[in-house]
């Protein structure tokens, strides 16, 4: 049966935050602070903050992108029309392969927190469960994500809470001791690098760009929005991670905000934190696929994918195909590979993408522009260094990645040229 290829628009402003906050609070607070500070060091403050300016950057470019341009694909569409052909699929098929390998690091979070001995096989049903909610409609996927962003935001808001102003605890914010390992910028950039990984759920709605109700107005306050509050979250939360647990015991430890709760006299808290790590990664992954389907939908269209994955569910108006897809990709990655290395992929591919974002955003006409060029053109340079900063078995993995995708798009461009001559 013939089905009709267009989404409808049913998202608002406050599914639009939420889906970005349930990208970003999965993906930062309880996978990346710990990796991040074994690179960093005592820097990881500086860290956070050299991540948090690029994302700023990056998420004002795509704000201005997507008032221009309301529909879904992101950047890959961005790059298409303002760039060209190559760098649109450059920067989709970053996204795709960055943020496939993602959500397979996600899902193996998640599985950790809730069933330990058996995290490959649970995090597989959860990438099952994720699609099967998501191909129901994005409404779901939205409504969904705001049960499980909620909780997990009132469980950190207590955290910093208790273990700043309240009992002994806050006796570790008395003294600022200056930090005990000497500065490194390739440890700094190294350490922003992984640390990207979290914040670069600010856009998502970027990808949802056709699904949104009044886009131009919604995905700016949205977008911005959702990175305000968890730019804010992170800040303080990294800095009471290396109050409290020193930065070697925060580079050791595998579930760095329960050890806080714990280590400064809060264990009460302990089993909140599981269970809002358990959501958090439960939320992101949700709103993970719905974003990569999207992009993979978007070149479909325009045939830099199979047009197969084009295909739009005419019950519920989701792409069916590009989900189903993503997620037995994602699950073949879970089975194959660590979180660590997942995360430096993604981080890699997804820098690549907003780099082409801000490339896109520079060359925006004057009518367009809501931001100086400058700015646009600071968030690439910043996205090229921090992409040849992830650490060298993720950069070269995603290297080749890229690589791969772009050598065959060039391969079938000639063909595909041909035969629309004809």
């Amino acid at each position: 049966m013939a089905t009709s290829s267009a989404l409808e628009r049913r998202l608002t402003l406050a599914d639009a935050v939420f889906i970005g906050l349930g990208s970003m609070l999965g993906a930062g607070v309880f996978s990346v602070f710990a990796p991040a500070a074994a690179v960093a060091g005592s820097w990881l403050p500086v860290a956070i903050a050299v991540a948090a300016v690029l994302a700023s950057l990056n998420a004002l470019s795509t704000a201005q992108l997507a008032m221009a341009y309301p529909t879904s694909g992101g950047a890959y569409v961005f790059g298409r029309t303002m760039l060209g052909p190559l760098p649109g699929f450059a920067a989709g098929w970053g996204f795709v392969a960055g943020k496939t390998a993602s959500t397979a690091a996600i899902a193996l979070v998640f599985a950790t927190y809730v069933a330990p001995g058996h995290s490959k096989l649970v995090a597989v049903v959860a990438l099952v469960a994720a699609c099967c909610i998501n191909f129901v409609g994005i409404t779901r996927t939205a409504g969904a994500t705001r049960l499980l962003v909620l909780p997990v935001l009132a469980v950190l808001i207590v955290l910093i809470a208790v273990v700043s102003f309240s009992g002994p605890s806050a006796s570790i914010l008395s003294t600022i001791d200056s930090p005990s390992s000497p500065f490194s910028p390739t440890g700094v950039l190294g350490g922003a690098s992984l640390l990207f990984f979290a914040f670069a759920g600010y856009a998502r709605v970027a990808t949802l760009g056709e699904e949104v109700a009044e886009p131009r107005r919604t995905i700016p306050r949205a977008v911005l929005t959702a990175l305000g509050i968890v730019l804010a979250l992170y800040v303080v939360l990294g800095w009471l991670l290396v109050r409290g647990l020193s930065i070697e015991g925060l580079a050791a430890s595998s579930a760095p905000l329960t050890e806080l709760a714990e280590a400064t006299g809060h264990s009460w808290l302990s089993p909140a934190l599981r269970i809002a790590a358990a959501l958090a990664t439960g939320g992101a992954l949700l709103s993970l696929l719905a974003g990569v389907s999207r992009t993979a939908l978007a070149m479909a269209r325009n045939r830099d994918l199979p047009h197969w994955f084009a295909h739009v569910d005419s019950r519920f108006h989701t792409p069916a195909r590009a989900e189903v897809a993503v997620t037995a990709v994602a699950c073949v990655l879970v089975l194959l590979l660590d979180p660590v290395h997942l995360i430096g992929v993604s981080s890699l591919a997804v820098l690549l993408y907003y780099l082409v974002a801000n490339l896109s955003a520079a060359k925006q006409i004057l009518d367009h522009r809501v931001l100086p060029r400058t700015l646009s053109l600071v968030g690439t340079l910043g996205c090229g260094v921090l992409a040849l900063s992830v650490p060298r078995t993720s950069l070269l993995v995603g290297a080749a990645l890229v690589g791969v995708g772009v050598i065959g798009w060039l391969m079938l461009a000639r063909p595909r040229r041909e035969q629309s001559r004809r």
